[in-house]
């Protein structure tokens, strides 16, 4: 199976939704059109902060379905749904489904409440549904913190390769830099590694790192590649600068309730997506008066994304 390695800034999607919690699909081509201007190459879908979790399968395959309408034309933008890790039948078959209507990769996390003893069962999840796309590039995403499973992604690699002929990488969201350079020089760079931590993207380029996924990467893309920029050039207090900015900005994250702030920060940029569902918090309207003040003292509508004059020219 020949790939090439992702490069660049891979959005995790919000899940749009009216005031009532339902589903709004409508709004994707619009997100799709305002990541496409502001030099996002893909969409990771009904992750983390696309509340996978908290979707039903068919909400699932109508928020993909949604994706796949508005980027089948576009073979620059990458679309990979999480598929879950809990329930494997579920998983596989929202593989088919992905790989049904066109998109172009898919992941799995493990599954997080019978969780694998080792990394060996962890491995044979993995397995199992990769095996329903033979065709399609399968990452697996690590996010312990969530999870609660931390095995090592080199040990991991080391059970899979040459086991799972469609393997592509790890969407890796941890601290473990020691872990993760290793898994990037893994069999002489191999496999995709997409970092996953916005808030140390400095020193994951330091490591290796050319691509990653990332939910601020939906509302302040612009300062990211200004970063990239910055540190492929040489001016290293220039990236140090621009990291502390993000860390400035996702210190609001936890300030104001966690990952529905991600949602806050869309409505700044006129991208309302609605709120997020429960068990999550959402802020309330002073809650919401007081986060656009900080906002602004971080200055961030100059470093923020920026909907496109005419989303139709977007292609």
């Amino acid at each position: 199976m020949v790939r090439q390695h992702l490069q660049g800034l891979i959005a995790a999607p919000f899940t749009p939704m009216h005031s009532d919690g339902s589903l709004n699909p409508g709004l994707i081509p619009l997100y799709y059109s305002m990541l496409k201007s502001n030099g996002i190459k893909g969409a990771f879908i009904c992750g983390s902060t696309g509340e996978g979790v908290s979707l039903t399968i068919n909400e699932k395959k109508a928020i993909a379905e949604a994706w796949a309408a508005c980027t089948r034309e576009d073979s620059d933008f990458l679309v990979m749904p999480l598929l879950g890790g809990t329930c494997l039948a579920d998983c596989k078959e929202l593989a088919l489904h992905a790989r049904e209507i066109g998109l172009d990769a898919v992941s799995f996390t493990a599954p997080f409440y019978f969780k694998p003893a080792n990394v060996e069962m962890l491995a044979q999840c993995c397995a199992e549904v990769a095996s329903m796309v033979p065709g399609m590039p399968f990452y697996y995403y690590h996010i312990p913190v969530l999870t609660g499973v931390g095995f090592t992604m080199f040990d991991l690699l080391k059970a899979i390769d040459g086991r799972i002929p469609n393997f592509a990488g790890i969407k890796y969201t941890h601290e473990d830099f020691m872990d993760f350079l290793s898994c990037i020089n893994f069999e002489n760079g191999k496999y995709d590694m997409l970092w996953g931590r916005d808030e140390n993207m400095l020193p994951a380029l330091a490591l290796g790192a050319k691509a990653a996924v990332g939910s601020t990467y939906n509302y302040a893309a612009p300062l990211y590649y200004d970063l990239i920029d910055a540190y492929n050039t040489g001016d290293l207090a220039k990236a140090q600068f621009l990291q502390q900015q993000s860390i400035d900005m996702i210190r609001l994250l936890g300030k104001y309730g966690g990952i529905a702030t991600g949602k806050a920060f869309m409505k700044l940029i006129n991208l309302d997506c609605g709120d997020f569902r429960l068990p999550v918090k959402n802020m309330n309207s002073a809650e919401f008066e007081s986060f656009k003040k900080e906002t602004a003292q971080l200055g961030f509508s100059t470093f923020c994304s920026a909907i496109p004059v005419d989303s139709t020219a977007i292609n």
